[in-house]
């Protein structure tokens, strides 16, 4: 699927890409609103009712990925709350694997996330994913969401980048969008990135459910630069 003698930079997505995005539904549909009924003393079902939609009215807003904003808007502490069951916080099948070969056989791999600093710092310190990375770039530093073109053209200047000899991989089909619009070719999707949910069947990109797909049937070795 991908010549990786024409790939010179792999952008990686974290939720839903290389870390499983049980975690993050789980927490965001069921988790908090379990815990805010409870410390409020309000009714399971109608906080849940109440908290989701207006949740998913942020959805691709920078608002929708700040832990600051939520912990603000909602008066709990998001992050303590997601340390409850930091448990589920977990890779991907076979995403070590992954990112042990582009390490060894590969040039640089950047983490392009939507992720807020503070869900970077409970996520890397649980999982060790930084290990791999050459770079991190969240939309929090940079002020605008992967959605946005605005991103793509900041991330050029913070790690300049060739957009016809790049990877990216990402479980957001907007997000992919965008990075579309922007020039990059090689672009993948994830069919599982919740995998407690169903493999989704119709995806707009390329899609994989597991990584092994795209990697040479000869590994590891150094690619040719």
């Amino acid at each position: 699927m991908i010549n990786w003698h024409a790939i010179d930079t792999v952008l990686l997505d974290m939720d839903g890409t290389l870390l499983d995005l049980h975690f993050d539904s789980h927490f965001w549909l069921e988790h908090l609103p379990r815990r805010y009924a409870e410390l409020h003393k309000l009714d399971h079902q109608a906080v849940r009712d109440e908290l989701i939609p207006r949740i998913l009215a942020e959805k691709g807003q920078l608002n929708w990925y700040s832990l600051d904003y939520w912990t603000q808007e909602l008066g709990v502490d998001i992050v303590t709350l997601k340390k409850e069951i930091q448990h589920l916080i977990g890779f991907r099948a076979d995403a070590v694997d992954f990112l042990q070969w582009l390490k060894e056989a590969h040039p640089r791999v950047i983490l392009a996330t939507n992720a807020d600093r503070k869900s970077l710092e409970l996520k890397l310190h649980l999982t060790g994913l930084d290990q791999y990375l050459d770079a991190i770039v969240s939309s929090a530093d940079i002020g605008i969401p992967k959605e946005e073109q605005g991103y793509w053209q900041a991330l050029m200047q913070i790690e300049p980048f060739d957009p016809a000899r790049t990877l990216f991989i990402d479980d957001n089909e907007e997000v992919l969008e965008s990075a579309r619009q922007f020039g990059i070719t090689q672009l993948i999707t994830i069919t599982q990135p919740d995998s407690q949910l169903p493999i989704r069947q119709m995806t707009e990109f390329p899609a994989v459910t597991r990584f092994a797909e795209l990697q040479p049937v000869n590994k590891p070795g150094k690619a040719a630069r």
